[in-house]
């Protein structure tokens, strides 16, 4: 049955449905803890600061609320593109057909062949990678770009040890040892297998809510309009002062989406061929107070919605500190007992709201 939001009188057609996400971080399983959170707010605009895997953004666009959508690293803006500016493009089969042959007509360069090789995936997916990318930079449309990355993006997430790119490990995926990780057989099904899968979950999650969705590749410090609601989930930093780093544990991701300049951008000192650093304030625990403190400034004049772990840097107690000298009314709502993927620790995930 088409779903309709009352308050917005918006028809959303079909059923769509977020895609499965394994990016560390995700917001995917409490999303609706925290419209429950700010449902009652006023707001009609709402900009995704950090947007990441976009799953707060795109339930906000169900609720027929207008999305900004942003993110520094380009590969998460293409996730933004795909799920949430775009509002009615599909892969068809043709398209997945031409994106998963090799074309007599093309030249196919072997960047990721010859640069990763017993990195992270095998000689044949390497093949297979550099074919892929080649065959999507060919789409001439930007949404339907969008979707192919997105699948495989989710594609090359599945068969990593950890879903990650942090080390070089392809050796896990074949040791005989006994596991108490990972899923062999997920590892062992071939590329074309998940992408398509992954394909399917991305056309299934194509919908329109009726108003003009947009996703940016920006700082968040230069995204300049006005919202009335930002929604911010910045990266963690531990207690210990270790912060996650997305652009170090999804670097081949970023590479991918610049393919053309990739060799350019990669620190070759590095065994699992990581890309040079950007110094992000986000995860440096001298300068996350400084930046928070721009932050709440710069969108000062908006509702402010802050997700936050409890057992970060700073501290809960120090960010509604700095929420206070910009809002009048700073509300606090936590949720116990929520385990993050790759953590040893329950933590209590909290929203701050500032009004």
């Amino acid at each position: 049955m088409p779903k309709t939001n009352k308050k917005q009188m918006v028809l959303i057609e079909d059923d769509p449905v977020f895609p499965s996400t394994r990016f560390q971080g995700s917001k995917l399983k409490i999303v609706d803890w925290i419209w429950d959170a700010i449902k009652d707010l006023d707001f009609h605009t709402a900009l995704d600061a950090f947007g990441g895997t976009g799953c707060v953004g795109y339930m906000l666009k169900e609720k027929g609320k207008k999305v900004t959508y942003n993110d520094i690293l380009k590969f998460n803006w293409y996730i933004g593109l795909a799920l949430i500016e775009n509002d009615k493009v599909k892969l068809t089969d043709n398209d997945v057909d031409f994106l998963l042959a090799m074309h007599d007509e093309i030249r196919y360069p072997t960047f990721v062949f010859d640069t990763f090789k017993d990195i992270y995936f095998t000689d044949d997916e390497n093949r297979w990678i550099d074919m892929v990318v080649t065959n999507i930079n060919l789409l001439d449309d930007i949404y339907k770009k969008a979707l192919a990355f997105f699948a495989l993006f989710q594609a090359c997430i599945i068969k990593r040890p950890f879903n990650l790119f942090h080390r070089k490990n392809l050796y896990l995926r074949f040791a005989e040892v006994k596991r108490d990780f990972g899923n062999k057989a997920t590892w062992d099904t071939p590329f074309e297998v998940h992408f398509r899968k992954f394909v399917d979950e991305a056309n299934q999650a194509v919908f329109s809510n009726g108003l003009q969705n947009k996703a940016l590749n920006s700082d968040v410090f230069d995204v300049e309009e006005n919202f009335d609601l930002i929604y911010i989930d910045t990266p963690y930093i531990s207690i210990k002062g270790v912060g996650v780093d997305y652009f170090s544990f999804y670097h081949f991701l970023e590479g991918l989406v610049n393919y053309s300049k990739w060799s350019e951008m990669i620190d070759y000192r590095t065994k699992h061929r990581r890309l040079k650093g950007n110094g992000c304030v986000w995860v440096d625990k001298n300068r996350i107070y400084s930046a928070y403190d721009r932050l709440f400034e710069k969108f000062s004049d908006s509702i402010l919605v802050v997700s936050y772990r409890s057992d970060g840097i700073p501290s809960i107690e120090e960010l509604e500190n700095l929420l206070k000298k910009y809002k009048p009314t700073v509300e606090e709502i936590k949720r116990k007992n929520y385990k993050y993927v790759l953590s040893a620790n329950h933590s209590e995930e909290a929203l701050l709201i500032g009004k």
